[in-house]
């Protein structure tokens, strides 16, 4: 059975958790049900054409908040106020995480940190990811990559000293 997609269109709004400002977009419940329902948590697709991967958070309402970051906005060249078109189905590998190349590199030299790194659920490896590849300077995201690498390799946690 193919996946089901879904395309609709919504608002993006400012919104997210109080912590963590950010550009929502709410996935209506007939969407959500269509997806899958409660047990689809990552989607794949498309934001006016851009390709996306998301994870979808629940309201109380029933629906889901997508949270949708600057780069995205900026790269499908949307902002805060504007209609959206989304075309989505249920992420087919939701655990899957792109690996920034300094992180990469580190896993690959590092067996015991490859080891570690995957002993972690996918939303703790997208956030370690996410923590090397957000540095801007390529110092940054090597040295980071070495530290975290070095922590996995000794059983630690990723971001505890």
């Amino acid at each position: 059975m193919a996946a089901p997609i879904c395309t609709f269109t919504a608002c993006l709004e400012a919104g997210g958790p109080s912590f963590m400002p950010t550009q929502v977009v709410v996935v209506p419940l007939q969407v959500v049900e269509a997806l899958g329902g409660k047990t689809t948590r990552r989607v794949a697709g498309t934001l006016n054409g851009y390709p996306v991967r998301l994870g979808l958070l629940p309201m109380k309402s029933g629906e889901r908040l997508m949270m949708i970051n600057k780069n995205i906005c900026q790269a499908a060249g949307v902002q805060i106020g504007q209609q959206v078109t989304l075309t989505l189905n249920p992420d087919p590998t939701p655990d899957h995480v792109d690996l920034p190349d300094e992180l990469a590199e580190a896993l690959a030299a590092w067996p015991e940190a490859e080891a570690g790194f995957q002993t972690y659920n996918g939303s703790m490896r997208r956030a370690i990811a996410q923590h090397v590849g957000t540095a801007k300077q390529a110092e940054t995201r090597a040295r980071r990559a070495v530290e975290l690498a070095e922590r996995l390799a000794a059983g630690r946690h990723p971001f505890r000293k």
